[in-house]
């Protein structure tokens, strides 16, 4: 977490990280080329580098694609998480390069544009035989190309965090793209069944792994609702204090909202509060993340908010909508009305009075 911009903000992991990225991109390449002049005489080295970095390019878009739901399902992934964002650039420009390539080698000694060539060259848009494959592969780069130059902070805190979200999200749309890319370009053309059975197992690989994530959504689907003592608003019974483990979560959803219920511990007094389960950062899930020297900490990129007043300690400026929060019987009761980002409220005493 930082607190202004820097240039570079790589810390020694980080760095790591990056130089094993690096020298498995190479490795992977020197090996494709390598092997696939040995087993292919007649290829010539260009093509060979084009099918090694768009292979290369799809290999990381699987890997980046399957970051998230893992996350979700074991908390050892997390540590790929907080890098994700090295490996989206790496992999575009592993995709640039074979698309530049691609361009050069089958469109830049014509008379036209070279970009000019690969939208106008092939027109048989009604025929899967023929359909251009390369105009959906351009059009995936240029998303991919968005993403990769919006991955900075400045870019996420200036678009706000559900434009940069929904801006990200567009990453599906790309990776459906590119199958499609491949699907009716280098498949027709090799009839492989080896590629075939791979580009479906990497498909059904990302989505049974967002399918399983699903499944294990936190998120509580039926809440009753209850008055207070004073009947001036509303309150949802949520859940049982004994259902949230100290210095944890649960989540439910309020009126459309994911909500996070923190139980913890402040100066030896058992409390309960919530919070909006969105990060500033990155939206990320505030509620499977841990209450730690006394400050909600998000899983993904460590970002830290009051649990009283959902702001982030000095010298952090960014704030989360908090909610009231009472107990009943043992009950969590939640006022389903968000308060204005950084609105101090008193948490719940477990074992106290509750006014």
């Amino acid at each position: 977490m930082s607190a202004e911009y820097k240039p570079v903000l790589w810390t020694a992991d980080k760095k790591t990280y990056d130089r094993v990225l690096a020298s498995a991109v190479v490795v992977y390449l020197g090996l494709f080329v390598g092997l696939g002049a040995l087993s292919h005489s007649d290829a010539t080295i260009e093509a060979l580098l084009i099918r090694a970095l768009g292979t290369c390019a799809l290999l990381l878009l699987h890997v980046i694609l399957s970051i998230g739901p893992l996350a979700r399902l074991d908390s050892r992934f997390l540590p790929l998480l907080y890098n994700r964002r090295h490996l989206g650039v790496t992999m575009f420009l592993v995709a640039l390069g074979h698309g530049l390539f691609s361009i050069f080698q089958f469109h830049a000694f014509g008379a036209r544009n070279p970009l000019v060539s690969v939208l106008t060259s092939n027109g048989s848009y009604d025929s899967i035989n023929q359909f251009p494959f390369q105009v959906l592969g351009l059009a995936a780069l240029g998303i991919l190309f968005l993403m990769a130059a919006t991955s900075h902070d400045f870019w996420l805190v200036n678009l706000t965090a559900p434009t940069w979200k929904a801006l990200h999200m567009l990453v599906y749309v790309a990776y459906a793209l590119l199958v499609a890319h491949v699907a009716l370009g280098v498949l027709q053309d090799d009839r492989s069944l080896a590629l075939t059975l791979m580009l479906i197992l990497g498909v059904l690989w990302i989505c049974g792994l967002h399918l399983a994530a699903g499944l294990r959504d936190p998120v509580a689907q039926t809440l009753l609702t209850v008055s207070n003592r004073t009947g001036e608003s509303q309150f949802l019974d949520a859940c049982s204090v004994q259902d949230i483990v100290i210095n944890r979560a649960r989540i439910i959803e309020l009126a459309g909202e994911r909500v996070a219920i923190f139980r913890y511990v402040e100066d030896d007094q058992e409390l309960v509060a919530a919070v909006s389960n969105v990060c500033q950062h990155q939206n990320g899930p505030l509620g499977e993340g841990k209450v730690i020297d006394g400050c909600i900490t998000c899983p993904w990129h460590g970002y830290q908010y009051r649990p009283r007043d959902g702001s982030s300690p000095p010298p952090f400026t960014e704030k989360i909508p908090t909610f009231r929060v009472r107990l009943k019987d043992d009950r969590v009761l939640v006022d389903p009305r968000p308060l204005p980002p950084g609105t101090e409220v008193e948490p719940a005493r477990v074992g106290g009075s509750q006014s």
